[in-house]
């Protein structure tokens, strides 16, 4: 009769018909190959590390070539991952951040990716790089004060499992450096 499930040879149902696996995601595209960089390209970086505000007309006026070109060359150099974004530079302790510090970290072997996931989400932290010799991670933090500098350290860093050990070194007086002129 329709609808009724014949059964098989041992008094049991049918098995339901197997369903094909979904077919993995893609891999993400490889980033496209850098190209080479020319002396125009170069000064449109430093110009734009210098001022990221800078307007397209004074950059094509800076390094004499057409606006179009300017506009072009800035745009394939952020297609090509060149030029990652543009940001302020703050002077952090005139943002109410007058503690900075550089904290070496030793972590598990093989952890990096755990524990970069862990070190960003950190209030204060600006930079986070995964370096060779004595220890694993440089971080740097800007707090409000040492007493919020110590909680980081003690209560957040040192609290992730993968950190084996940590140094904290104070940061006396920074300067950022800009570009090299011409």
């Amino acid at each position: 009769m329709p609808g009724e499930q014949m059964a098989n040879s041992d008094g049991q149902p049918p098995a339901a018909p197997a369903t094909p696996p979904a077919p993995a995601p893609p891999a993400p595209a490889p980033p496209p190959a850098a190209r080479p960089l020319d002396t125009i390209d170069r000064s449109i970086l430093r110009m734009l590390q210098t001022d990221g505000r800078a307007s397209i007309r004074s950059v094509a006026e800076r390094v004499h070539v057409s606006r179009a070109n300017a506009y072009a060359r800035i745009n394939r150099l952020i297609d090509d991952g060149v030029i990652r974004g543009f940001s302020a530079l703050v002077d952090q302790e005139r943002a109410g951040q007058g503690a900075s510090a550089y904290i070496t970290l030793k972590i598990v072997q093989n952890s990096w990716r755990t524990v970069r996931k862990q070190l960003t989400a950190l209030p204060g932290a600006t930079h986070i790089a995964l370096v060779s010799g004595d220890f694993d991670v440089l971080l740097l933090v800007h707090t409000k004060d040492n007493r919020e500098l110590r909680e980081l350290v003690l209560t957040r860093i040192q609290s992730i499992p993968e950190v084996l050990s940590t140094r904290t070194l104070l940061v006396f007086e920074e300067t950022d450096l800009g570009p090299e002129e011409d």
